[in-house]
């Protein structure tokens, strides 16, 4: 076993575990943390699988994104775990049916690919870098796919994310009655004057000494 072969197995081994803690950890805080390591594991599949784009993005992406946006949100919500649990055994027995139908699908498609009479196709790009003895890089190769062959498809998906992010805006910032809401030109061009007003007030007159009580022997007299 050479070294590729056994990080391979290490990594498939740690994500694993990890996607079993996800579905099982009672804290969804836990969950989402062990959802984290199984990204990293399967982006480490992917670059022993020399796919340096699909596991920069993965990692980008669901990582240092999606990932800490929900975490973000699951910590600052309060969330009634013990409700959210209260079902779990009464769907478990069509939830556990779901899964493994689930399974042996992917795992009719996917043994087709480990089968040992058939040899693995590489890309037409690929194998001519491996018999030129040129150092090859998919991520090189899909950069000039998209923006060469893709280039107004992604032209217009960049279009409709931009949309998508002026109009996010746009509904955050109108104005409501309800909220309260302040002009940022305004705020830039604050002075320390207009934020702080020194008022003089009266120096403190001492205080008027306390009545006497009256005595319970004035009172019989």
């Amino acid at each position: 076993m050479d070294v590729r072969t056994g990080l391979f197995y290490l990594f498939s081994v740690v994500l694993l575990f990890a996607a079993f803690r996800v579905i099982t950890a009672r804290n969804p805080v836990y969950a989402a943390l062990y959802l984290v390591l199984t990204f990293f594991r399967a982006s480490g599949i992917w670059l022993l699988l020399r796919a340096e784009f699909p596991a920069i993005t993965l990692v980008l992406v669901y990582v240092g994104a999606v990932m800490v946006l929900f975490l973000f949100v699951v910590m600052m919500l309060d969330i009634d775990v013990d409700a959210l649990r209260a079902g779990f055994w009464k769907h478990f027995p069509i939830a556990a049916s779901v899964g493994a139908l689930i399974a042996l699908e992917m795992a009719a498609v996917l043994m087709g690919g480990f089968r040992a009479s058939e040899e693995p196709r590489a890309l037409p790009g690929v194998a001519a870098a491996a018999q030129a003895g040129v150092q090859f890089s998919n991520t090189k190769e899909l950069g000039k796919l998209l923006y060469s062959e893709y280039l107004y498809p992604l032209e217009i998906a960049a279009v409709l994310l931009l949309v998508a992010i002026i109009a996010a805006i746009a509904l955050t910032l109108r104005h409501r009655k309800d909220s309260k809401q302040f002009d940022p030109a305004q705020a830039v061009r604050v002075r320390a004057s207009d934020r702080l007003q020194v008022i003089k007030v009266a120096p403190t007159r001492p205080a008027a000494p306390p009545a006497a009580p009256d005595t319970p022997a004035a009172e019989t007299k």
